[in-house]
């Protein structure tokens, strides 16, 4: 179930370079580092597949109570929510389902979901597939005991030939109250080869725009990932760290969205991605939150 937080939640998506080093060796580990760094959420990688043993999804979520770390899922990479090969597309029903039954066992309150590829048919036809699947998947999970107040994240990508603008998640979205968006502001940033965010306003047309469209409540509590990305024509190339661009080259800026978040008073989750440094972007990203709530 969605526990109710009255402020910005700052974490990593899997474990840092420094985490790796520091001698840490499993995964239970990570919620007690995350917290003894001064951060408030984690997002466990599922990426590769949900292959690990009950026992160690439970002793993750039982950690992560004990450090007050908020919890989400990433799920498996390989999930085809728009395949043209309809055995391997419904095969994502299943994998969401994996990853949403890891996710209870971990007491984290949202999956996070690629939205699927348009590269060898129209975006309508793509578009239209991956609504089948995600119809299809909420029945299945229904018929199978629910979500249990996990929502089901669909994220926004960053190459042009995937699904994934924001309009796109937002109309995947509306399907079923259990889905929601996840905007990964580097790739939205990185789909349009960088200038998406060059103020406030930019970031708070994102917030506005999934308020008006699926309720305020989406947007105040809005799953988010950050990291500035390197991106070709094709859109996205790689992920970076904050001190890999520190005049913004590449993008987007943090300071303009910490601004939005402050002074409009909003509660999202942002997870880092920066490739190496999660934690000590996530961190820098929190500080850059409380300055700016400070001049509010």
């Amino acid at each position: 179930m969605q526990k109710k937080y009255d402020r910005p939640l700052f974490g990593p998506a899997g474990g840092s370079d420094e985490f790796h080093a520091s001698g840490k060796k499993s995964t239970v580990d990570a919620p007690g580092w995350i917290r003894d760094r001064g951060l408030d959420a984690y997002e466990f990688q599922g990426g590769n597949g949900m292959r690990f043993s009950d026992a160690l999804f439970s002793s993750v979520g039982a950690a992560a109570a004990d450090a007050g770390i908020a919890m989400s899922v990433h799920a498996p990479y390989f999930i085809s929510l728009s395949g043209i090969d309809p055995e391997k597309r419904l095969k994502s029903v299943n994998y969401i389902y994996d990853s949403l039954r890891a996710a209870k066992l971990m007491g984290a309150d949202t999956v996070v979901i690629h939205t699927g590829s348009a590269a060898k048919i129209s975006r309508e036809e793509a578009m239209e597939l991956a609504e089948d699947t995600l119809r299809r998947t909420i029945e299945y999970i229904d018929a199978n005991g629910g979500t249990g107040g996990v929502r089901l994240g669909l994220e926004t990508m960053g190459k042009k030939n995937q699904l994934g603008t924001l309009d796109e998640v937002i109309r995947l979205c509306r399907i079923d109250p259990a889905f929601c968006p996840v905007v990964d502001f580097g790739h939205l940033n990185a789909r349009e080869c960088g200038g998406v965010f060059p103020d406030a306003g930019a970031y708070r047309r994102v917030f506005g725009d999934i308020a008006d469209a699926l309720g305020a409540e989406y947007a105040e509590t809005l799953h988010c990932h950050f990291s500035k990305i390197m991106f070709t024509d094709a859109g996205e190339k790689k992920h970076l760290r904050f001190a890999d661009d520190p005049g913004n080259v590449w993008g987007p800026d943090f300071l303009p969205l910490a601004e939005v978040i402050a002074r409009d008073g909003l509660r999202p989750r942002i997870i880092s991605e920066s490739a190496g440094d999660q934690d000590a972007d996530a961190l820098a990203m929190k500080r850059a939150w409380k300055a700016a709530k400070e001049n509010v």
